[in-house]
């Protein structure tokens, strides 16, 4: 979140950001509430002195006086209680600022094209889409996801799984292996604590699933349970960075469109992910965000996938995001371009929100850390590009060459 003194301070400067998010944080609500908050603090504070004063000089005469400011000291302590409460609630509201190099826009639209690598395929034969490949192919089942959970759900079975599961242990060894990240395996449900730390409550409750009785909340992504795994910690001198890989399926309540992506396993409502997650000191979190980028792109390039770099513009950042790039790959089949990661620096936003902080060196003044993560990718997308760039003219599959040591063959069938 941000802090209070700074929207104070820089009114103008986070309402030109929020409406350039195209967001409706309630901005004037906190303002006026702060403005009552330093009102009533500077009353409490001079109610407090006059009752010192009553009670110093002992008189009988001051005895009334004495009752009448402690019954409005004790009024404004609970205003300000009621204050201080409702004011942590909208601040919850309240996006991060994009950074100065975040394009202005309106609209996706605007989103910038950064760079791009390889050149989209062009097969020599009509292409078919992934899922008239996994039904042929007998690895993608949908008709029994649907019977088992209703839409948006499918059952991955066969050579279809076991594309899936080598797809992420590569990931898992490039990030691991290639790139120093830390592997960890996180819990599936977390508590509504971390799921605000993270920025997704309040903002996005009707996106999530939860378990009622116990107040639990199943992941939308591995980002929320990394966020909250040092919350509430000082890390010491010398700890930092810290970089996570983490699989986790993930749950989303995904809002499609009449008519839109209504085919395949492009949008569901539960699906896999590998998430990259870093813990670093402010001076470095912009170095470090090209530097996940780069992790990324080793994966796609890994798996031979071409693919476009976005910078994505200040009305299409997400809510905890202060500067994001989307990586997108070509699919031939469907004939557009996938998302399969986002990339995203939020500052000090969700550290703020999780109390996460560290200690420069020995006897230092704490400070926030600055928070990143990226899909490092995210199922299954993927899949759907390598269904439909490496399908053959018969109708089988290729397997990528990265991929071949974990599928033992080199050929779906």
């Amino acid at each position: 979140m941000l802090e209070l003194k700074y929207i104070r301070e820089n009114a103008d400067e986070v309402r030109t950001a929020i409406a350039g998010r195209k967001d409706s944080a309630p901005l004037d609500d906190i303002l006026a509430l702060d403005a009552e908050r330093r009102d009533k603090l500077a009353l409490l504070e001079e109610k407090r002195r006059a009752r010192k004063e009553i009670a110093r000089t002992a008189q009988n005469e001051a005895s009334d006086a004495g009752r009448l400011l402690r019954d409005a000291i004790k009024s404004l302590e609970e205003r300000l209680r009621d204050i201080d409460s409702k004011l942590g609630e909208l601040l919850l509201q309240v996006p991060n600022i994009p950074q100065p190099s975040v394009p202005h826009g309106t609209s996706e639209e605007d989103n910038i094209i950064a760079r791009s690598w390889g050149e989209p395929k062009r097969l020599s034969f009509p292409a078919k889409p992934h899922w008239e490949l996994g039904e042929s192919l007998d690895i993608i089942d949908f008709e029994r996801g649907v019977k088992l959970s209703g839409t948006r759900f499918y059952v991955l079975k066969g050579l279809g799984a076991k594309l899936q599961r080598a797809i992420i242990a590569l990931m898992l060894d490039l990030h691991t292996n290639v790139a120093g990240y830390t592997e960890v395996y996180l819990p599936y449900l977390v508590r509504r604590e971390v799921m605000v730390a993270s920025g997704n409550l309040p903002k996005f409750a009707d996106n999530l699933y939860r378990e009622d009785v116990g107040d639990m909340w199943f992941v939308p992504t591995a980002e929320v349970p990394l966020t909250g795994l040092h919350a509430g910690e000082i890390l010491p001198p010398g700890s930092l960075p810290l970089r996570y890989a983490a699989y986790t399926a993930c749950f989303r309540r995904e809002k499609m469109s009449a008519g839109k992506d209504t085919r395949g396993i492009k949008r569901g409502h539960q699906f896999d992910k590998v998430e990259l997650y870093k813990i670093v000191e402010p001076e470095h979190s912009n170095d470090e965000l090209e530097a996940m980028v780069a992790d990324v792109e080793r994966v796609l390039q890994q798996l031979e996938l071409p693919y476009r770099l976005k910078a994505l513009c200040t009305a299409d950042l997400g809510f905890a995001s202060s500067k994001t790039y989307d990586l997108e790959v070509w699919a031939p089949g469907c004939n557009e371009w996938l998302e399969v990661s986002s990339c995203s620096n939020c500052l000090d936003f969700q550290a703020r929100r999780a109390a996460i902080r560290y200690r420069p060196a020995e006897g230092a003044k704490t400070e926030y850390v600055h928070t990143l993560n990226g899909s490092g990718l995210a199922l299954p997308r993927i899949m759907i590009a390598i269904l439909e760039n490496y399908q053959l003219h018969d109708g089988t599959i290729f397997v990528p060459t990265a991929l071949q040591p974990f599928m033992g063959m080199s050929v779906i069938s």
